[in-house]
């Protein structure tokens, strides 16, 4: 950043850093302990849909990466589409294997990223659960900013959220996760898988 930057008040983007996302695993222990929110085994890729030949071999590929690993149970990897129009890739594991979670998300980012589509990647989401408050939680990792923020959607009609809930999460998980810092960046993601 040169000096005529910091004159005029603009800043460099941060870069995303796909590792921060193995940062989950031990922030789950922390929200467990904190708030009694336990991992579903549940998390997304989200993207921007792309049509083409060169998307549609990329998408191919992470999908039989994913699929291929010999210790995935359950459905496989499988893509969806919001009514938004933006795409989830979404991978489904034991609840108590966050780490192997993390890893499909990292992978599902690295490749996209790797193929040239990072300007497709807007965020990824790992769902929490507290059984005893019959509450859900997300904890999206913001691509292009390289940031987590938590999402708390309440149950029943309508698009509503629990903002008291995302604040005390943000204060729980500060020396966990590099949590975003701008609340105009907590975005809702209505319809996201485990949510």
């Amino acid at each position: 950043m040169g000096f005529l930057d910091i004159l005029l008040g603009r800043t460099k983007a941060a870069l995303p850093d796909l590792d921060q996302l193995f940062g989950l695993p031990s922030a789950a222990v922390t929200l467990q302990a904190a708030a009694g929110f336990t991992p579903t085994g549940t998390g997304a890729v989200c993207f921007a849909s792309v049509e083409g030949a060169a998307f549609a071999e990329a998408h191919q590929e992470v999908q039989a990466l994913l699929d291929a690993d010999a210790e995935r149970h359950g459905p496989p990897v499988e893509l969806t589409r919001d009514e938004y129009g933006y795409s989830w890739l979404v991978s489904r594991r034991e609840p108590d294997d966050l780490p192997a979670l993390v890893s499909d998300l990292h992978a599902v980012n690295s490749a996209l990223e790797g193929s040239g589509f990072g300007p497709q990647l807007l965020c990824s989401v790992a769902a929490f659960e507290n059984t005893e408050r019959q509450r859900r939680l997300g904890l999206v990792y913001l691509y292009k900013r390289g940031t987590f923020y938590p999402f708390a959607p309440l149950a029943g009609d309508g698009q509503r959220r629990d903002n008291a809930l995302e604040l005390q999460i943000k204060a729980v998980l500060a020396d966990d996760l590099r949590i975003e810092q701008d609340l105009g960046r907590w975005f809702p993601i209505w319809g996201a898988p485990g949510l």
